[in-house]
C-alpha cells in the first residue's frame, strides 16, 4: 500500500479507534466514459490518487476534509487515470476545510478546493448540482457512488472509475447499528450501502459524491473495519444539504 494510503488509514483508525476508512467501490462496475463528468481524482505531487472529489463549479471541487493528505492537484475529464495528461490536471490554489472539522468521528468531514484555474467545461467535464435546500433523502431510495478506490478488501487503487448503486439506509437504524459496535455517529451525516448489501465503498473512495436523482447529496466519509466486501454497518456520508450556507458563503467570496 502506498505511503499516502497508509497515512490515510492511520488517521482514520485514530479518529474512530476501530479500523474505520472510506475509499473504494465494492461490487461495482466500470463507469461509462460519458457519465459522471464531475468526478475528480485528488492526487499528490507524484501523481498518486489519494481521494475522490467532485466538481460543483468550474473553479471548485467538493471533497472530504480528511482527504487533506498531501494533495496538490485534481484530475478532471477522464475516467481512466492512466490516460490523464497535463490538460486534465489542475493545481489546487486553496483548501477550505470546514472550521469545525477535527476528525471523521466528530463530523463536519467536508472541504472545498479552489482550483488555480477554471476547468474547461464541455463533453468531458461538467459540474454536478447540489441540493437547493436542506433535504431528507427517502429511505431505501437508490443512489450511486463512484471512485477509484479498492474493489476488494486489501486490494489496490484502480485505473478506471468504478460505480455502484446503493440504497439509502434509515438514519435511526444506521445509528443503532453503529452504536451496537460502540461508535456514536456524528451529526449531519446520512447512510447508504454497506449493511444489508454487498455493495458500497472502501479505502480510496473518500471524498467522492453520493448521487441521488442527479444531485450530489453526500460526501464519502467513513466505513467500519478493513472488511469492505461485506460490512456489518452502513457506509457513512457527510450530508451536503446541511452545509449549503457554508458552501455558498465560500463560493460568493471574491479575490479567493
Amino acid at each position: 500500500m502506498h505511503a499516502l494510503h497508509r497515512s490515510l488509514l492511520f488517521h482514520l483508525l485514530a479518529y474512530l479507534g476501530r479500523n474505520a476508512d472510506g475509499s473504494e467501490i465494492i461490487n461495482g462496475k466500470l463507469a461509462p466514459e460519458n457519465s459522471m463528468l464531475y468526478m475528480a481524482s485528488l492526487q499528490d505531487s507524484t501523481g498518486i490518487h489519494v481521494c475522490g472529489g467532485f466538481l460543483i463549479r468550474d473553479d471548485f471541487v467538493l471533497t472530504a476534509a480528511h482527504c487533506d493528505l498531501g494533495i496538490t492537484h485534481v484530475v478532471l475529464g477522464t475516467h481512466n487515470l492512466k490516460r490523464a495528461n497535463a490538460d486534465n490536471k489542475i493545481p489546487i490554489k486553496k483548501k477550505y476545510k470546514h472550521k469545525s472539522f477535527k476528525n471523521v468521528g466528530s463530523g463536519n468531514d467536508i472541504m472545498l478546493l479552489k482550483l488555480s484555474r477554471k476547468a474547461r467545461l464541455g463533453k468531458n467535464v461538467k459540474p454536478i448540482q447540489l441540493p437547493n435546500t436542506e433535504i431528507k433523502v427517502k429511505d431505501e431510495s437508490m443512489c450511486r457512488v463512484a471512485g477509484w478506490g479498492f474493489t476488494t478488501t486489501g486490494g489496490k487503487v484502480v485505473e478506471g472509475l468504478q460505480e455502484v448503486d446503493v440504497p439509502i439506509v434509515n438514519l435511526e437504524k444506521c445509528k443503532t447499528k453503529w452504536e451496537s459496535n460502540r461508535v456514536n455517529l456524528p451529526a449531519n451525516v446520512l447512510c447508504a450501502g454497506g449493511y444489508g448489501t454487498k455493495k458500497g465503498f472502501c479505502q480510496g473512495d473518500s471524498g467522492g459524491p453520493l448521487v441521488c436523482s442527479g444531485k450530489a447529496v453526500g460526501v464519502v466519509s467513513f466505513n467500519y473495519k478493513k472488511n469492505c466486501d461485506y460490512p456489518n454497518v452502513p457506509n457513512v456520508y457527510t450530508d451536503v444539504s446541511k452545509y449549503l450556507p457554508w458552501i455558498k458563503k465560500i463560493l460568493k467570496q471574491k479575490n479567493l
